[in-house]
């Protein structure tokens, strides 16, 4: 089976964890053996869902869903054990002074280390990552698009040798859309759908990726537009209520459109009054395509 790679994004504040959580949950579900991963520091996961601890190494969840934390170091110092075989000498790789020095002023080197991981299964080269699909919960919107293009850089900078040839392949993996999928989430307002938009077009002309757009936390009603007129005219709470509830329907219709002159990939997800984390997960994936 070909091992599936699903990106997912957007602005801060637009509900891209959960999102991921629920396409995880949902692949999963459907017999496949996922890993959803964080990049960074600090485990959204491990709170949401009130886990003893979220690391490096993949922790299970659920059946057939596991999670793990990555940073680029920990990815860098991984491929490193990997490629001397011995422990000690890796450490001390690591622990040299210039070498540190060099990590910590080589641009993108953080960037390309998590790539190389989250591609080593396509790529057939690195640590083995026994998994038919990563989801991985991505950078926000900006820092997106430096973890997509650290590659590419590399390449350019290092023509020569092993870093040059993977970094090229590594480039040539993100772009197989056969291999990987993208996923942009964002609010139905104006600031989140418009930096939305603009990444769909970006990735399109600089990567030749088409993407995903999700339109998250949608107000939905089957209240007939008639009734919230007539609703409307009464001085009460009741009336107030049905003329913010129409705005939102209005404003969301106009946020859908704006969207649609960009993508025709849009998929809406309602909002959710739901508290508990796995339920609110579970609903989710229930509408992801």
């Amino acid at each position: 089976m070909k091992q599936e790679i699903h990106f997912v994004t957007g602005k801060g504040g637009v509900g891209k964890s959960v999102i991921a959580a629920a396409l995880a949950l949902k692949k999963s579900r459907e017999g496949k053996k996922v890993l959803l991963v964080e990049l960074g520091d600090q485990s959204f996961f491990k709170d949401f869902f009130e886990l003893p601890s979220v690391g490096f190494q993949p922790t299970s969840i659920r059946e057939n869903l596991s999670v793990a934390l990555w940073t680029g170091d920990a990815c860098l110092q991984e491929y490193a054990r990997y490629l001397i075989k011995v422990e000690s000498l890796a450490k001390l790789f690591f622990e040299n002074a210039v070498m540190r020095a060099f990590i910590n002023v080589a641009p993108a080197l953080p960037e390309l280390a998590i790539l190389g991981k989250v591609t080593s299964g396509p790529r057939k080269h690195g640590p083995p990552l026994p998994f038919d699909c990563l989801i991985v919960d991505a950078f926000a919107t900006g820092h997106f698009i430096a973890l997509l293009e650290a590659p590419k850089g590399m390449a350019q900078a290092v023509q020569f040798g092993p870093m040059g040839e993977q970094s090229r392949s590594i480039d040539a993996c993100i772009r197989n859309e056969d291999l990987c999928k993208y996923h942009i989430v964002t609010l139905p307002e104006e600031l989140p759908v418009k930096e939305a938009t603009e990444l769909v077009q970006r990735l399109k002309a600089e990567f030749s990726i088409s993407s995903e757009l999700i339109l998250n936390k949608m107000v939905q009603t089957n209240i007939p537009e008639a009734s919230l007129k007539e609703v409307q005219s009464e001085d009460s709470d009741l009336g107030k209520f049905a003329a913010y509830i129409e705005h939102q329907l209005s404003h969301q219709a106009e946020m859908r459109e704006k969207a649609q002159k960009t993508t025709k990939q849009i998929l809406s997800v309602p909002l959710f009054f739901e508290t508990k984390p796995w339920s609110l997960v579970e609903k989710i994936a229930e509408v992801l395509k």
